[in-house]
């Protein structure tokens, strides 16, 4: 086999592994999702552009599922609500998002196959407040942080468990989800709704229904760390490499990504697998 051919049978391999990497995480009941964006060359003007990653990922331990993990990731010259739709297209489940206003375009609406449902971040609930108590010295938003903090310790217990016993630890994190909420409605009552917490505090009373989901369903996560974590291989790696090439370069990031960070998530030598299955190709 010529190195031509050998360089051709290679890509292929690596464009099927991707295919059915992405195949299996789109399969999943619910997937993570985020994106972040990267600096791309812009031919012919000397200059850069901003274009973005994309993971959506599958991740099942947190109630013993038996679906391994695995992020899939796509790159798109831009940010426009059709990428996003074009990527789930054939997704039938729940999506666990931040507040993007292009996911909105998906939730309470019948699409074919079938519908996709929102599950919503408290990370960024917390992240909101804490950012207004960190600025501000707020007691009040202090307490708020407070409120999720102990939240997120009933909801550490359950981590893991099996999903009829996650579900029913999942009856006490409600106690404090709903507590949550509680305070957030009298204190909006009492605070300047122009104010920074009053912004924050509306984030998460408008996503009460998306927020409150993962109490009743233990294959939801309380929030979207999983997609988040994922992408902080690419917030690393550019700091090195600085920009794609192009917007090929740019898709080609997406698919190597796609296959070290599933390694990584399978805790497999990514480099090992590789060379593995690309060897009898070379």
């Amino acid at each position: 086999m010529s190195k031509e051919e050998s360089w051709v049978s290679n890509r292929d391999v690596g464009a099927a592994m991707v295919y059915h990497i992405r195949t299996h995480v789109f399969a999943g009941d619910k997937i993570h999702t985020d994106d972040t964006p990267v600096l791309v060359l812009a031919p012919g003007t000397g200059k850069t552009k901003t274009g973005r990653l994309w993971v959506y990922a599958r991740d099942d331990r947190g109630w013993q599922g038996i679906g391994p993990p695995g992020p899939a990731y796509f790159y798109t010259p831009d940010r426009k609500g059709e990428r996003p739709r074009a990527h789930l297209a054939s997704f039938n489940g729940f999506l666990q998002a931040y507040g993007y206003e292009g996911y909105e375009q998906f939730h309470d609406r019948r699409r074919q196959p079938g519908p996709i449902v929102e599950v919503a971040c408290w990370a960024h609930v917390r992240r909101k407040i804490y950012d207004v108590w960190k600025a501000t010295g707020s007691t009040t938003a202090r307490t708020g942080v407070s409120m999720i903090d102990l939240m997120y310790e009933a909801e550490e217990l359950g981590h893991r468990l099996p999903r009829e016993d996650r579900l029913e630890r999942r009856q006490v994190v409600r106690i404090g989800v709903d507590g949550f909420f509680n305070w957030a409605e009298d204190t909006m009552r009492c605070i300047s709704g122009k104010g920074a917490l009053a912004d924050a505090i509306r984030y998460a009373l408008k996503r009460r229904e998306a927020l409150t989901r993962f109490c009743d369903d233990a294959r939801l996560e309380a929030d979207n760390n999983c997609a988040e974590n994922c992408l902080h291989p690419v917030a690393l790696g550019r700091k090195n490499y600085l920009l794609a090439g192009s917007d090929k370069g740019g898709e080609r990031a997406a698919a190597i990504y796609t296959l070290i960070q599933t390694a990584r998530l399978k805790f497999v030598d990514a480099e090992a697998w590789l060379r593995n299955v690309l060897t009898p190709y070379r």
